[in-house]
């Protein structure tokens, strides 16, 4: 693309038309994206450490009464989660699509020599195995895929799973999706940064679909030496509680518990996300 493109743009895109999320799969963006996610500085693309830990404690405690396991990340990043949950004598396997995350998951793994398996695949086409006490998906990943995909996630999911094993959600909040809908356009300089090793602009704009629910950010990379600039959209489907009760509902899954946090708590915990735990019949 050159500068005249993005002048010329679609004045407001449609969802997961420029894309179906930003490049997590390519090489380097999937490098710069892992020193995101081991950064201690914040809880951007993975939580800081002490943070994961006292969300693993309540998985280990609450979820699974502090028994063995077999549990199933889905988006899986660097492992961050599973490691912790192998500690505790959990067998865990991890599918991401981001070949650097998962590199580096199995690095971890066969250091400590941690009952944990990775594989790099997209989630939406992964087959799933069996067998599972506990099938997980965290931080916002259900809401980047288009809705029929999301419930064919949910489904394989529930197949997944053994008869009782719980179903573990952390997607965004409705209100959440619109906050991020209807972000003001901005940029920003850098010498380097996620998107580019290189100096760079990054020209970032949002859009909210009243009508989809969706969020959708697009990102223009301009390459500071030559000028060449590259595009990036991510669409993020909002749900309501009551909409994701009913999707479970549809799968499968019995009685839904919302929870403020990944800790245990009931009330609101002022995050963008909020947390869904369910339980397959047991008849199933």
């Amino acid at each position: 693309m050159k500068l005249l493109d993005v002048v010329r743009r679609q004045t407001v895109p449609e969802p997961w038309a420029e894309g179906e999320k930003i490049p997590w799969d390519d090489p380097d963006f999937s490098r710069r994206m892992l020193n995101v996610h081991l950064s201690q500085a914040h809880d951007a693309a993975s939580r800081r450490f002490e943070v994961i830990d006292r969300h693993v404690t309540w998985i280990h405690g609450q979820i699974l009464k502090g028994e063995s396991a077999r549990i199933l990340d889905l988006g899986c990043g660097p492992g961050l989660y599973t490691s912790r949950l192998a500690r505790l004598g959990h067998r865990c396997v991890g599918i991401d699509f981001s070949p650097a995350s998962i590199a580096y998951a199995k690095e971890q793994a066969e250091e400590e020599d941690l009952e944990c398996t990775y594989s790099q695949q997209d989630i939406r086409t992964a087959d799933y195995g069996g067998g599972y006490d506990l099938v997980m998906v965290i931080f916002g990943e259900l809401n980047v895929f288009r809705p029929g995909e999301a419930r064919r996630i949910l489904e394989k999911a529930y197949r997944a799973l053994l008869p009782a094993g719980f179903l573990l959600l952390e997607p965004h909040t409705f209100e959440a999706v619109v906050g991020l809908g209807e972000q003001p356009s901005s940029w920003y300089s850098a010498e380097r940064g996620l998107f580019s090793d290189e100096p760079h602009l990054c020209l970032q704009e949002s859009f909210w679909d009243a009508e989809g629910h969706v969020a959708i950010e697009r990102y223009y990379i301009v390459d500071a030496a030559t000028g060449a600039v590259a595009r990036h959209s991510a669409s993020t489907q909002a749900y309501t509680d009551d909409q994701y009760r009913a999707v479970l509902a549809e799968c499968g899954f019995g009685e839904v518990t919302f929870y403020g946090s990944m800790d245990g708590s009931t009330g609101s915990a002022g995050s963008d996300l909020t947390v869904v735990l369910s339980q397959k019949n047991r008849a199933a």
